[in-house]
């Protein structure tokens, strides 16, 4: 080979890397942090409150109030099971999700005792459109947030499976909550939570940047009345779905709602 060929094949290969560079820097463009929660409104939004029809924010209990989303109780007397989520209107696979959250105020009166600095975030959740108007909760896996009572430990990013199952350490868990390894948070602190789900291969939750737990193969539990209906063709795995906020009876606020997409 002469010295002519070797220079030709040396300039295709520095052209082949830098459309590579290119491509590269584009993808973790296309990849950034994209807000979910405007700070000004709802849109994109749909509230589902048990007993009432999608879109009925019931007695105001989300909104929004100097540029935070908020869960609040001020305009009831009693909670009278009126357990809410708020649902984004796009359905996910692969993405890391990081919201900023904290638990503030008094559990409005007649919230369940488990309620108490209690809440969630759910991800490959059934649509809004796809809940019986009675439903407490969609089927779902939630990511459980959970403030402190001051005294005790109280772990947050725990794991609950309304209408689900997972797998841990390859074996089916058909409990309904499942404790992870994060700190406390006491008082009125913001707390940063960070999902990356990856369709159905992993789930993985981040308190504060610290993984506190991870499972795979989120799936339907076909024992679940709920989730019996979204059952087709016998296919119970789950490999995307919606994003919804709680809301369970104590007052709680997030500040950021972001996506990052992942690669399939």
């Amino acid at each position: 080979m002469n010295k002519q060929s070797i220079l030709s094949i040396n300039m295709i290969a520095v052209v082949v890397l830098m459309a590579i560079g290119c491509g590269a820097a584009e993808k973790k463009e296309k990849s950034e942090w994209v807000d979910l929660f405007n700070g000004k409104n709802m849109d994109g939004w749909t509230v589902k409150i048990a007993g009432h029809d999608a879109g009925d924010n019931y007695k105001n209990t989300y909104r929004v109030e100097d540029g935070i989303l908020k869960v609040s109780y001020d305009e009831y007397e009693k909670f009278n099971g009126k357990f809410g989520n708020l649902f984004y209107k796009q359905s996910f696979s692969h993405y890391v999700l990081r919201v900023e959250y904290r638990f503030t105020g008094k559990q409005v009166p007649g919230g369940p005792g488990w309620a108490f600095r209690n809440s969630g975030v759910m991800v490959h959740s059934q649509s809004v459109e796809s809940m019986s108007k009675d439903q407490k909760f969609p089927a779902s896996i939630e990511v459980q947030t959970l403030g402190g009572d001051g005294k005790n430990k109280r772990t947050t990013g725990n794991l609950c499976t309304p209408g689900t199952n997972v797998v841990i350490d390859g074996k089916l868990r058909t409990d309904h909550c499942v404790t992870s390894t994060s700190e406390t948070y006491h008082g009125d602190q913001w707390v940063t939570l960070e999902i990356e789900v990856r369709g159905n291969e992993s789930i993985k939750h981040i308190v504060n940047g610290k993984t506190v737990m991870t499972y795979q193969q989120p799936q339907l539990d076909p024992r679940d009345k709920d989730a019996k209906k979204l059952i087709k063709d016998g296919k119970v795995q789950l490999s995307e779905g919606y994003i919804a906020l709680q809301a369970e009876s104590h007052p709680v606020e997030f500040r950021k709602v972001q996506i990052k997409l992942l690669e399939d």
